[in-house]
């Protein structure tokens, strides 16, 4: 059974965009865009909330001494674009398990997430039959990390690959260099952007029946229709 997750986010636009990566990721996902109507909410105990301080009634502080309130082992992270360091520091007093400052990627908030709630959890040892993906006749794995062209393995590097399931998760979003080096290559990777250019040359290469658009100056985008 999938993890429920409570965004709490007045803006809109990052309210959707945080939520649809959340989805992709496989959660269910319930977002406000107030702290009331999350108030009302408190009873419900998802396994995670996602908290923004600033609100345009109360401040996430009020929600989150709720949710301590109602369940004081339930998770949150905490999302704040004013004082980074004392907001993080009340959050923490105040029990929040995690701390993110605007602007940040959205998938930097998944990778949190993920982490935080296999700390918590553990992993999901129910096993299920994976669906391999079947984009424009390629058969692909994530699990066994293969891909399958006409009953052919096409063989790639790991960082191939991870970039490969990249681009698919955010297919026909466009993403700039940084957030693909982050994701893929982790923010502690300190050498050249050239490298994603380099990787993604060779992916054209063997996913030839893949559209990888360039954004001169920005990134890529995959294409599926």
């Amino acid at each position: 059974m999938p993890k429920k997750i409570y965004l709490v986010e007045d803006e809109k636009s990052l309210n959707i965009l945080l939520e649809k990566y959340l989805q992709r990721e496989g959660y269910e996902v319930t977002t406000f865009s107030d702290g009331e109507s999350a108030l009302e909410r408190i009873k419900d105990m998802p396994d995670l909330w996602i908290l923004d301080i600033m609100l345009p009634d109360i401040d996430g502080y009020d929600i989150i001494k709720a949710v301590k309130h109602n369940n004081k082992s339930t998770p949150v992270i905490f999302m704040s674009a004013r004082n980074e360091e004392l907001d993080r520091v009340v959050g923490l007093e105040l029990g929040s398990d995690d701390y993110l400052s605007k602007p940040f990627l959205p998938r930097e908030l998944v990778i949190r997430t993920n982490k935080l709630l296999e700390r918590i959890y553990g992993k999901d040892d129910k096993i299920t039959e994976e669906a391999v993906l079947d984009i424009n006749g390629y058969k692909i794995s994530k699990s066994q990390r293969t891909v399958f062209l006409d009953n052919m393995e096409i063989q790639f590097t790991n960082k191939e690959f991870e970039l490969l399931n990249y681009l698919i998760d955010n297919r026909n979003n466009l993403l700039s260099r940084e957030q693909i080096l982050i994701s893929v290559w982790g923010d502690d990777y300190f050498g050249s952007d050239r490298v994603v250019d380099d990787t993604i040359r060779r992916l054209r290469k063997k996913v030839s029946e893949l559209t990888i658009e360039t954004v001169y100056g920005y990134g890529y985008k995959m294409v599926i229709k």
